[in-house]
């Protein structure tokens, strides 16, 4: 994937990153969605600043801080509220505002690759597949069309996504 990617010139990954946004605004999933958590892209992840940007004085949005071997969900106030944290990601600066799981209403996810079957593969640390195990609402993986496979290796603890969005299409169970 780390091959596929760098074959891309970062204008195109943006341009990507455009058209996926799109069209994960025009889910319904999205559009019901009053609190949703997001993540703060790092470079060759499909890019969410715009996402944050346009959304986060109109719905409640929630991105992950790293707490030990875990992600907490933490409200997103804007830019300057952030601060870099583990591996260099923005995270929230306050960590005592927390939102119930509860009010969650969609979690939009990133990966390294996605497959067909809406299986996930992450990073190896098991950060999403934790806080995944927690949520009971709708999963939405985000990614480049060259990172969808028709299939991925998983594990017993890997969790599946209810949808995965590319530039070019948007993919169902």
């Amino acid at each position: 994937m780390a091959s596929l990617k760098s074959s891309y010139e970062k204008t195109t990954l943006l341009d990507f990153s455009d058209k996926i946004q799109m069209r994960l605004e025009e889910t319904e999933l999205f559009r019901q969605a009053r609190c949703i958590a997001l993540y703060n892209a790092i470079p060759g992840e499909v890019q969410t600043a715009g996402l944050l940007e346009k959304w986060f004085d109109k719905k409640q949005l929630l991105l992950p801080l790293v707490v030990g071997n875990d992600l907490r969900l933490l409200p997103y106030k804007g830019l300057d509220t952030l601060k870099p944290g583990a591996f260099g990601i923005l995270e929230p600066i306050d960590p005592k505002t927390t939102v119930p799981e509860t009010d969650i209403d969609l979690i939009i996810v990133p990966g390294v690759a996605f497959d067909r079957q809406l299986n996930r593969m992450g990073r190896g640390k098991g950060y999403y597949d934790r806080l995944l195990s927690t949520l009971q609402v709708p999963k939405i993986g985000i990614c480049f069309d060259f990172q969808l496979q028709d299939m991925i290796p998983i594990e017993p603890f890997d969790k599946k996504m209810d949808m995965i969005i590319t530039e070019k299409e948007v993919i169902t169970g």
